[in-house]
């Protein structure tokens, strides 16, 4: 498989740069952050380019867009990893499990219950992170604050391997805040992972701590 060299000024360059130089800053250890690109609404083409410029690392928000893509990339590109990060329907538990790498939605019991059976059934381990509705808004998907340390326990019992914690902060506000708040509470709960930081707040995140950041339209361009 052939890979083109990155040249200095393309987005994805631009952005493992700021990356890198934003884990510089905080003292954290340089590629101690991935970079899931966010490729929903994006057809195969634009996801090949970033491909062919070294990226593995995607992410969807719907099952069915990526059972739609993703099976004919993994074909040509074995090392593909696949994140899923949106609101994940219980009923898609099964598909979720044969298909991603890593879940970043998990938010209530009837998807935990769902994913620990699918898990099973397919003798398969998904690494999952639980979200969080960190700044509280009623039209957020996510484990309210209040219900996290309950929430936490019961998922571990089920055998679910939670790996960290995910977060998307209120639009239009300062976001350093809801991440410190988010890796304290990963840090309260044994976890060592936190996906937080998109598009327009990735430094910061990176800067707080984020060990996976979620990037889209400074990728792709706006959908």
């Amino acid at each position: 498989m052939t890979t083109h060299s990155l040249a200095a000024d393309t987005p994805l360059a631009t952005i493992r740069a700021n990356i890198a130089q934003s884990e510089k800053i905080a003292g954290r250890p340089t590629g101690a952050t991935t970079l899931i690109a966010i490729s929903k609404t994006k057809p195969v083409e634009a996801i090949e380019d970033l491909i062919a410029q070294g990226q593995r690392v995607f992410g969807e928000n719907r099952v069915q867009e990526a059972e739609a893509k993703f099976p004919e990339l993994r074909a040509r590109y074995p090392d593909l990893e696949l994140h899923m990060v949106g609101q994940l329907q219980s009923n898609k538990a099964d598909d979720a499990v044969a298909l991603f790498d890593v879940i970043h939605s998990l938010d209530r019991m009837s998807l935990a219950k769902a994913l620990a059976t699918a898990m099973t059934k397919a003798g398969r381990q998904v690494p999952c992170f639980i979200q969080v509705n960190i700044g509280e808004e009623e039209q957020k998907g996510g484990c309210a604050l209040a219900d996290l340390p309950q929430f936490l326990e019961q998922v571990r019992a089920l055998g679910l391997p939670v790996v960290g914690l995910m977060a998307v902060p209120p639009a239009d506000v300062e976001p350093s805040p809801y991440f410190a708040l988010l890796a304290k509470l990963a840090r309260d709960h044994g976890l060592d992972q936190l996906s937080m930081g998109m598009s327009g707040d990735y430094e910061t995140a990176v800067r707080m701590g984020a060990t996976h950041v979620r990037i889209g339209s400074a990728l792709f361009g706006a959908r």
